[in-house]
């Protein structure tokens, strides 16, 4: 079989996508006409690319939304050991997802921790199933120390495409990340944010306040 037919043949599937629309038409013609095998396949994937639905994740404060925090951005410099600054490893880590640098994103795990330590093949394949991956991040909790450490977890709102059939998906997450305190013996590598876990968002809890009568406060007079 000549090369020709077989840069053809590999481009069917892409003509199929296209099918619904005729713009296998145009593809096949041009195909005729000499144009690029390459080039048209990725001029028809693109234009598949534009009609697909939008990425539209949930406004905050909305079901699928991250929390509606009206705190104040923090301006100028950031304390690396704050919350915030906890906030901002979390912030790199889905940017390194985003431009699939995968190796990277891992060693913002804690390294000897079952995902940290995981062989790069493997941690690589949890990313597998989407052609885009991105991220918003919430406002941080309160540091919380325990056991010589302290914790901080940072809600996540993630968002990106499924390879598969390019279907937009939305998830809440929760990211916990941990610090050894500036203890004796303790390194510089230890003293930085390490991610500890992500797992399903959990809201806070809905302080409970007592039930207040229409008559409470009211004295009677004499």
């Amino acid at each position: 079989m000549k090369r020709g037919w077989l840069s053809t043949i590999a481009l069917l599937p892409i003509l199929l996508v296209a099918a619904c629309d005729g713009r296998e038409e145009n593809a096949i013609n041009n195909l005729a006409n000499g144009a690029n095998a390459a080039q048209l396949e990725n001029n028809v994937r693109a234009e598949a690319m534009a009609v697909m639905e939008p990425l539209a994740p949930p406004a905050p404060g909305t079901p699928g939304g991250l929390p509606d925090d009206r705190t104040p951005i923090i301006e100028g410099t950031i304390d690396p050991d704050s919350g915030q600054g906890a906030a901002q490893v979390v912030q790199g880590y889905f940017g390194l997802l985003e431009s699939k640098k995968f190796e990277d994103a891992q060693d913002l795990w804690d390294q000897e921790g079952a995902i940290g330590s995981q062989d790069d093949a493997h941690f690589v394949s949890r990313f597998r199933g989407f052609s885009e991956i991105h991220a918003n991040i919430g406002a941080p909790s309160e540091p919380e120390g325990a056991a010589g450490s302290t914790f901080v977890t940072v809600p996540v709102q993630v968002y990106g495409r499924i390879a598969a059939n390019g279907k937009p998906w939305y998830a809440l997450r929760q990211v916990t990340l941990r610090r050894i305190n500036d203890v004796p013996g303790s390194t510089a590598d230890d003293r930085r944010w390490h991610i500890e876990s992500i797992a399903n968002y959990t809201p806070p809890p809905v302080e409970e306040r007592e039930a207040i009568s229409m008559t409470d406060g009211m004295a009677t007079k004499k």
